[in-house]
């Protein structure tokens, strides 16, 4: 398959010499080129990703490779290309009900990637620094790390949420702001395309989108970011240029030190979302006091919840001077907790008798040493519930596979703990020295 990849072009080439290319190439309408098409389903390939409508995987999408890219190609330099429906995914969300993603088919997914990466270079200098969401060289860690340090400086935090920003984003003002920033006509026609794209239900129905950009989609994210780009970021730069923010996708947050600026602030931006045909979100948008050591005023509002992490009033340790001390500062959320936990639960791994240690290791140490450097990234000690959780599930795995230790839950913990010592390197949390139980 690498080879076929690999030499596609120049298959191309040698079916077709260089003068009947030049002319089959000037029939088109855009000149799209080729290994723009083979570049995006490369990285369509590495992001991997569920079937669409058609319910053709990567691996079906791939057993006829090169007449699929062609087709791609050919259509959407004929400007004759048009988009399928999405499939609609009901995921749960955090706080309870469901979000709906519009997941595209494979060759949609590749054709979507080719007006990115068109399109994603004009845009994303234009993006302000304090955007997180969704760009190259960013990620949520950063905002949590500038946020971290901003409430040390500023008393005070208005944390707003827009409700359903993706599904109600204007395809008009939308549109205005694209052709800003780019006159290809092949881009703007095609983006144009898949704001429009139907949406296939489970139950078969075709639900027609007259607003939104589905979640799920690959150029989605940039998009979104573009329409909140003039929306927020912008206008809070005009605005409001003495006070700090930052923004990850829908959820953001406003730095002041008053709590009138606080207030101010909200019902200046609560205008400007209905202008632009957006609403703030009545429970998630809160004035959050910033309460630490030194900020002794009582308010209702002392914590807030920002990409999984909880910031509130804790008392951390000094390294330099060995002395305790009480700040506003971030570790993982509750409701991260409790997500993994559950996670882990779904796993059965003290099921999984037909395994060993090793093997259990191998399957899931990635995935918690991923929690571990996201959720763990400020205040590790915050992750002991759950790695507590997982020492708990190994030992009812241990009493399981081992006739031995069937209803010692001491002598099982005791094998664990052996283990933990002798091959730390096995789990994550294990180097670090976290061999306690729930």
């Amino acid at each position: 398959m690498r080879l076929e990849q690999r030499s596609w072009i120049k298959q191309w080439h040698l079916k077709n010499n260089w003068q009947q290319e030049e002319a089959m190439n000037a029939t088109k309408t855009f000149d799209i080129p080729k290994q723009l098409v083979m570049d995006a389903y490369k990285a369509v390939k590495a992001n991997a990703g569920a079937a669409g409508v058609d319910e053709q995987s990567i691996k079906d999408f791939e057993k006829d490779l090169k007449d699929n890219l062609y087709k791609i190609w050919n259509r959407m330099s004929s400007g004759s290309y048009f988009p399928p429906p999405v499939k609609a995914v009901a995921i749960p969300k955090k706080n309870g009900g469901e979000r709906i993603l519009g997941i595209p088919t494979v060759a949609d997914r590749v054709a979507q990637t080719v007006v990115k990466k068109a399109f994603e270079p004009n845009v994303e200098p234009e993006f302000l620094p304090d955007s997180y969401g969704y760009r190259p060289g960013k990620s949520a860690l950063d905002a949590i790390g500038v946020t971290r340090e901003r409430c040390w400086k500023y008393d005070w935090v208005l944390e707003f949420d827009i409700k359903g920003m993706f599904d109600n984003i204007d395809h008009e003002l939308l549109m205005k702001a694209e052709r800003k920033h780019t006159s290809c006509k092949w881009v703007i026609l095609y983006i144009e395309r898949w704001l429009k794209a139907p949406m296939k239900m489970k139950d078969g129905t075709i639900v027609e989108r007259h607003m939104g950009t589905p979640q799920g989609g690959v150029i989605s994210p940039v998009l979104a970011n573009l329409f909140m780009h003039y929306v927020f970021d912008v206008w809070m730069a005009r605005k409001f240029p003495d006070h700090p923010w930052c923004r990850y996708a829908d959820d953001g947050l406003v730095h002041c030190k008053t709590e009138q600026q606080a207030q101010a602030i909200k019902v200046a931006l609560g205008r400007r979302f209905e202008e632009c045909k957006l609403k703030m979100h009545p429970e998630k948008t809160r004035i959050v006091y910033c309460k630490d050591g030194s900020r002794k005023g009582k308010y209702p509002t002392t914590k807030l919840d920002f990409l999984g992490y909880t910031f509130r009033t804790r008392t951390v340790k000094n390294t330099k001077r060995n002395s305790m001390f009480v700040s506003f500062t971030a570790a993982v959320s509750v409701k991260a907790l409790k997500a993994m936990r559950q996670t882990t639960r779904k796993w059965n791994l003290r099921n999984r008798t037909d395994l060993e240690l090793i093997d259990l290791s191998k399957m899931f140490n990635p995935i918690l040493r991923g929690w571990m450097e996201y959720y763990g990234k400020y205040s590790p000690s915050g992750m002991l519930p759950v790695f507590k959780h997982f020492n708990s599930t190994l030992r009812a795995w241990a009493m399981r596979k081992y006739k031995r230790l069937k209803g010692h839950k001491t002598r099982a913990a005791l094998l664990i703990e052996k283990n933990a010592k002798e091959r730390p390197d096995l789990f994550v949390h294990w180097k670090k020295g976290m061999l306690g139980f729930a």
